[in-house]
């Protein structure tokens, strides 16, 4: 009985994991480890500027400005820091992504028999999107925790108190990193160690979900709308015949820019929630929830307060999406020839 049990086990997960599916797994985590490689400073400046006090005269603004200042206070390793806790987590973000979406558009339109129209398009997208990102959820925060933790963002002082600091320290907590990396040890600048000073100091694994319902409920109409928009422009740029490298690109760059463009405010709403329970970071960010956190950005910054970080966003979407998408079918191509 008990190997028939696990025959039938054997061969329905044969079945499931056919060498189709195999290549769309592959596919997706090449796709994510490139795209986000490719663009992992801007990855970063955006986190920060997402995160960083309003009130603040050491803010990092401009794009241009900012890359400078971080490669001065923190080299080559300043633009890559986080980067590979986000390529841990992309990979199988990425892989589960854009099976579950092949796997899904198949379902809908039952093995091809029927149209597969943008609804269609759309709703593959975004159950595609929920499912990675509850997948790999743990891994986003985490990895945005790194990328803020040695960026010198100026604390958040309560009213009618100072800190005490010497000239140097006051020089050096104003503009280099140095001066923020003493709020954490070595072995909290890991993956493992950033992973267990949160479970500590913020009640366990549940400290690891903080922002999941505001990340769910952006990444499902941010990759519906991405996929969707990805498939209507290979349509219109790349007709029969005219399947050139320039063209793929332009269309995973337009598509990613739409769908980033339109989903935004729920990005920085995922990076409030992420940070609001960093008790070293100095950032004074506390909010209840998503909806707390929302009213809280409107109430002190307005609705520009949601779109903070947007420019050099689109400067990472643009490649980072035709890099995926041109990745991804690349590598599908080799491993299955149509």
């Amino acid at each position: 009985m008990t190997s028939n049990a696990q025959s039938t086990e054997a061969a329905s997960f044969t079945k499931f994991f056919t060498p189709e599916v195999a290549s769309y797994f592959i596919a997706g985590g090449c796709a994510g480890a490139a795209s986000r490689t490719v663009v992992s400073p801007l990855e970063r400046l955006k986190i920060i500027q997402q995160v960083q006090p309003q009130s603040s005269s050491h803010q990092y603004k401009g794009v241009w400005r900012s890359l400078v200042r971080m490669w001065q206070e923190e080299g080559f390793r300043g633009y890559m820091r986080g980067n590979g806790i986000n390529c841990l987590r992309i990979v199988p973000y990425s892989a589960v992504q854009f099976t579950t979406y092949e796997q899904l558009k198949k379902w809908f339109t039952q093995q091809g028999t029927r149209e597969l129209d943008t609804p269609k398009r759309l709703a593959s997208g975004a159950l595609a999107g929920i499912t990675s990102v509850c997948s790999t959820y743990p891994l986003d925060l985490v990895r945005a925790r790194l990328s803020i933790a040695t960026a010198s963002i100026p604390v958040s002082v309560q009213p009618n108190t100072k800190p005490i600091l010497s000239s140097s320290e006051a020089l050096r907590a104003g503009y280099h990193t140095a001066a923020r990396t003493s709020n954490y040890t070595a072995a909290e600048m890991t993956i493992w160690g950033m992973t267990l000073k949160i479970m500590r100091e913020e009640g366990g694994i549940r400290g690891l979900y903080r922002g999941l319902i505001a990340t769910a409920v952006g990444v499902a109409p941010y990759v519906g709308i991405n996929f969707a928009a990805y498939e209507l422009l290979r349509g219109i740029l790349t007709p029969p015949g005219q399947s050139s490298v320039p063209r793929k690109l332009a269309c995973g760059a337009l598509a990613g820019s739409i769908s980033q463009t339109l989903t935004y405010p729920f990005d920085v709403l995922r990076r409030k929630m992420q940070v609001t329970g960093m008790k070293s970071s100095g950032l004074g960010i506390q909010y209840t929830g998503a909806f707390d956190a929302l009213r809280g950005i409107i109430r002190k910054e307005g609705i520009r307060g949601l779109y903070r970080g947007l420019w050099p966003n689109l400067l990472k979407v643009a490649p980072s999406i035709a890099t995926s998408f041109f990745t991804y079918e690349l590598v599908k191509d080799f491993l299955v020839p149509s």
